[in-house]
């Protein structure tokens, strides 16, 4: 027996007519006509008769009449009791400046659409300081980088987090497409291509530094750095104006609408410079049943844009678990 046969059956029996009641409840008076049946032969009684005028309950009818009412207002109380108890609270993500850039807005509108009741402050900032924020609890979550954070969730090893691998984004070598000096940039490069490139980069604390690091270790190559700026948007001011290169996934140039103007970019081939994005969080012992929900909304959020192709450079670590990793600093 469903809620809706149960709806059916009062209609008719309140406008006393088949036709009536189908026409108030937008169905077609045939497909009424046999939920009511169905309902009958479940009850294996009679409900209805049918009159000169249209069609009246049987004693039985009447008696299962006001016990369906009474059902029906119970299932009605049950939702608004539900809708009333809507998921509440506060809930903190942090997102390094190229995420947010992607990943912000439609982050922000997914809570709203899924979790009006839940406040969401959004932190911005480079990723050594949201890990340091995390580390201080002044997170509840965030998407980090770190290549040795990473190795630690892969051993078992670090500080009593839930990690969960996101995605993989490629790198890019980014220079401005015009102004002195201006070349034009191959499809594709290596780490080993890149002695002699004036390079502006993030100083050592944040992800993409220690990525980067990383693979210049790899391949034996001392980096030309000619600038450290921990700030993405000085950062691309700064290749904009033809002061020098970076190493950034697609993302960066994600809040310049005329980006394929202002810049050009080479994709960098090797695997080990490639980002990986780290969901990181308290423990689950430690987050609110918001942060829980915003959890899953964040990596609902990155399969999206990415299978929509809207997050270029990009592939998703399918079917990774979290892990929790324990006491170690990742600083």
């Amino acid at each position: 027996m469903e809620l809706r046969q149960l709806r059916y059956f009062v209609r008719v029996v309140e406008r006393g007519s088949m036709s009536r009641a189908a026409l108030d409840l937008d169905v077609v008076q045939s497909a009424l006509s046999q939920q009511i049946t169905r309902l009958e032969g479940e009850l294996a009684t009679r409900l209805l008769h049918r009159t000169p005028r249209g069609v009246a309950p049987t004693e039985a009818g009447l008696a299962f009449f006001r016990e369906a009412q009474l059902t029906l207002r119970h299932a009605e109380q049950a939702v608004r009791a539900a809708q009333q108890a809507r998921l509440s609270g506060t809930v903190t993500v942090g997102l390094a400046p190229t995420t947010s850039g992607v990943l912000g807005l439609p982050l922000m509108q997914a809570m709203r659409a899924r979790y009006p009741d839940v406040r969401l402050h959004m932190v911005e900032s480079m990723s050594g300081h949201l890990t340091d924020m995390l580390h201080a609890r002044q997170l509840d979550l965030a998407v980090l980088f770190d290549t040795r954070l990473h190795q630690a969730q892969q051993s078992g090893t670090g500080r009593r987090w839930q990690v969960l691998p996101l995605l993989e984004e490629d790198l890019f070598l980014i220079c401005a497409r015009g102004g002195p000096g201006a070349r034009r940039l191959p499809e594709t490069i290596t780490v080993a291509e890149l002695g002699d490139e004036p390079l502006i980069l993030p100083t050592g604390p944040h992800g993409l530094r220690s990525t980067l690091d990383t693979a210049f270790a790899r391949d034996r190559v001392a980096p030309h750095v000619v600038l450290e700026v921990d700030s993405l948007a000085m950062v691309m001011a700064a290749v904009d104006a033809g002061l020098g290169s970076t190493l950034q996934p697609w993302a960066a140039m994600g809040r310049y609408p005329d980006a394929a103007q202002r810049f050009q970019c080479a994709r960098l081939t090797d695997a080990p410079a490639r980002r990986v994005n780290l969901l990181c969080s308290l423990s689950e012992d430690e987050l609110s049943p918001a942060a829980l929900a915003a959890r899953v909304v964040v990596a609902d959020c990155v399969r999206t844009l990415v299978g929509a192709g809207q997050w270029f450079g990009t592939t998703l670590i399918e079917n990774a678990p979290a892990i929790t990793i324990r006491d170690t600093s990742m600083t």
